[in-house]
């Protein structure tokens, strides 16, 4: 399937979940989810029950992991969210960083952009911003990013090699990326990889392991690889040979 025709895919079907206030693993209409309740999807992938109820309408379920629990965010910190939805990952994020520092929210999807804009204003986020773009072409600046998270959405991109040669660009020296992504333990037949529900839903787009592994190392990173998440595949992913893969990777 041509680049193209996967982003328009990935845009539209995250942009009617923005509308329906939809949840699942990246949602649950993609066929691959056993549970469709938002609030259990993100118990079970980690967080707390006070990071949900600090920013309920923020939480759509669309994730595989938690990166804030997984980062060293700190006081001050510039932070950039790539795939940031309706600004969930963000506004845990601004609780961190403290008024002198930002966070920065990415996504493809205008109708995310606009229900995530809502969500900041509701809940008084001064330091967070939201700009519509694509994380293959960052909107952001050279070596100007602390941080960077990213929850359950690289797998969607169809470069990965763009994203994280981005990634390395808008960072500062030093500077960490804090995933958890949907990788392969196994190739997908050429019908799983066009099928529509499985792009929009992490699985079609996503690369094995070792390859994932290799292209953050090509882009500069020092990887280290935090936890791996093999029960997903049962719990949301109906057996697919697949794991969130939890990573560290440090600009050199």
């Amino acid at each position: 399937m041509k680049k193209g025709n996967i982003k328009q895919i990935v845009r539209k079907y995250y942009g009617e979940i923005a509308a329906k206030n939809g949840s699942g693993c990246c949602g649950s209409s993609c066929g691959c989810c056993n549970t469709t309740n938002s609030e259990q999807i993100a118990k079970s992938i980690g967080y707390s029950n006070h990071e949900i109820k600090s920013a309920p309408d923020a939480n759509l379920g669309l994730g595989c992991g938690n990166p804030i629990g997984m980062g060293e965010i700190k006081k001050g910190d510039t932070v950039l969210d790539l795939g940031s939805g309706a600004g969930f990952d963000c506004f845990l994020a601004a609780k961190k960083i403290g008024r002198l520092g930002r966070v920065i929210g990415v996504d493809i999807s205008e109708e995310m952009i606009k229900k995530a804009r809502a969500n900041a204003s509701k809940y008084r986020y001064k330091n967070v911003e939201f700009r519509l773009g694509d994380i293959e072409k960052l909107p952001v600046e050279d070596n100007s990013i602390d941080i960077i998270i990213s929850n359950c959405v690289i797998n969607l991109a169809p470069n990965k090699s763009k994203v994280f040669s981005e990634a390395y660009r808008v960072l500062k020296r030093g500077g960490k990326m804090y995933i958890s992504d949907i990788v392969l333990l196994e190739n997908l037949s050429e019908e799983q990889r066009n099928d529509e529900r499985l792009l929009a839903g992490c699985v079609g787009g996503a690369l094995l392991k070792s390859d994932y592994l290799d292209i953050i190392e090509k882009a500069g990173f020092k990887v280290k690889i935090l936890s791996e998440d093999k029960d997903i595949s049962k719990e949301q992913y109906q057996g697919i040979p697949l794991e969130s893969l939890k990573i560290e990777a440090q600009k050199r």
